[in-house]
């Protein structure tokens, strides 16, 4: 009932922010008018753009954490998701304008909107959070729980009883321990026998079982899962191989067969989902806008020195994955060849070679270095699917084969035209070893908003044109 309660209440908070978001599209209509511009007149393609914010805002706000009002979240991290999902929202609000040609819909009524939305949106799930945390401390809608458990499970077991907003009621503890019986058989029943375990669930107020005992007894697992799937009572089993690594553990099942997965690498699929499409409509938008200097960029290398416009290096990717990186040629032809001969010459320690007034670079080349303009084919790698926009930078196979083990991780994630080390202030004089673990800080704590912060900051590196 408990769990029933909860999926209305979820799809009622669902039903409740596409109402706020339709209240939220008109007042902003509203707004605009009275303190924007008057002239703005409602028509019937403001209808239909709602029609299709409506599902996508739906969409969208599943993917986040902002509908699940039952559970306890970081407001800071919600604050974030919001932001930027409303900052996704909007973006992806001005393409359908574009694309459908709705030339009657003001930008100011957009923006109002999305600011206006993302305000009342994050209000909301606050309100609706903190009600249903006052409630479960009171001691109202909460899941009842039998815990079966060993000596090492006191801590655990404390910790549901201290926390009472987290929504569980610990019914009844199964243990044989004298510890845990001597610690809580005060204030919880403690049943030393875990065959009474089906006949507590069959009549009694039961809707979640955790096992917790550090050594698993496969037969006795197999006797409570029957139990509780007769019954319909959620088992959930605490195993001390989930402790083997800080790595948060995942379920995955492969033609039905349960396995456990330690992911090193970001495993939310949305969110890695919508960085791909990110990655694939910006590249193309950039391409198609800079084409003309595209053009003009390769018409100078040509004129200005001997060899290809585009320069073609083997460079690798994701696991180990070898491709070619475009860039736009700034230096002579033959460059590679010539690299042994200023070896001693080198800024950066580690296997990476790289000096600041390299004579190898053409007048051009400088140019383009200084204004990061050289990076620009890069963007066909990431429409090729072998970089993305933001990620560790590609290294050479002779860098790689130089890396200690703990630096090859920076390679379990698609490299990037950008990262970290690139937006730093003096990035050319930060140490090897140091350029990698900013690269595996990135793949640790990545989310679609370090990606559009890296982005930003990129930006600004180049119009002050700090490459070199």
């Amino acid at each position: 009932m408990i769990r029933e309660n909860e999926r209305i209440s979820a799809s009622m908070f669902g039903i409740y922010i596409m109402f706020l978001t339709l209240l939220t599209f008109i007042v902003a209509i509203k707004l605009a008018q009275v303190f924007i511009n008057s002239g703005i007149i409602y028509t019937s393609e403001y209808l239909a753009l709602l029609l299709l914010l409506l599902p996508i805002w739906f969409f969208g706000l599943s993917k986040t954490d902002l509908l699940k009002i039952y559970h306890i979240n970081h407001y800071l991290k919600l604050f974030k998701q919001s932001i930027m999902f409303i900052i996704i929202g909007t973006g992806i609000l001005f393409v359908l304008i574009n694309t459908f040609n709705l030339s009657s819909i003001s930008r100011e009524v957009i923006l109002i909107f999305a600011c206006l939305n993302q305000v009342c949106i994050f209000l909301s799930y606050v309100l609706a959070n903190q009600y249903y945390l006052h409630q479960r401390k009171k001691g109202r809608n909460l899941t009842n729980i039998i815990i079966v458990a060993d000596d090492n499970c006191d801590t655990f077991i404390e910790k549901f009883i201290d926390h009472m907003e987290w929504g569980y009621n610990v019914t009844m503890i199964i243990s044989d321990s004298k510890h845990i019986s001597d610690k809580f058989s005060s204030s919880i029943p403690v049943l030393n026998k875990i065959s009474q375990l089906p006949n507590l669930i069959k009549f009694h107020i039961v809707d979640e079982v955790f096992y917790c005992k550090n050594l698993i007894n496969q037969e006795e697992i197999e006797q409570i899962i029957s139990a509780c799937e007769e019954i319909g009572v959620v088992f959930r089993l605490h195993s001390p191989l989930l402790n083997l690594s800080t790595i948060p553990a995942e379920l995955n099942h492969f033609d039905g067969s349960p396995f456990i997965t330690y992911k090193n690498t970001p495993s939310n699929r949305y969110a890695l989902s919508w960085k791909f499409v990110f990655d694939f409509a910006i590249s193309l938008v950039v391409i198609l806008l800079w084409l003309p200097f595209l053009l003009l960029i390769g018409s100078a290398i040509k004129i200005s020195s001997k060899g290809p416009i585009i320069y073609r290096q083997k460079r690798v990717g994701l696991h180990g994955r070898e491709f070619y990186m475009y860039k736009f040629r700034t230096m002579v032809k033959g460059a590679e060849k010539l690299q042994i001969n200023f070896l001693e010459q080198n800024e950066m320690d580690g296997p990476v070679f790289k000096i600041k007034n390299d004579p190898r670079i053409t007048s051009v080349g400088k140019f383009l270095r200084k204004t990061s303009l050289d990076e620009l084919p890069q963007f066909f790698n990431v429409l090729k699917g072998e970089m993305s926009l933001v990620g560790p930078r590609p290294p050479i196979m002779t860098e790689v084969k130089q890396y200690k083990a703990w630096q090859l991780r920076r390679l379990s994630m698609r490299p990037g035209i950008t990262c970290i080390w690139q937006t730093m202030p003096q990035r050319n004089s930060i140490s090897f070893e140091e350029w990698m673990k900013l690269d595996l800080q990135y793949i640790d704590n990545w989310s679609l908003e370090q990606d559009f912060f890296l982005a930003i900051k990129t930006i600004r590196a180049v119009v002050r044109g700090s490459g070199q």
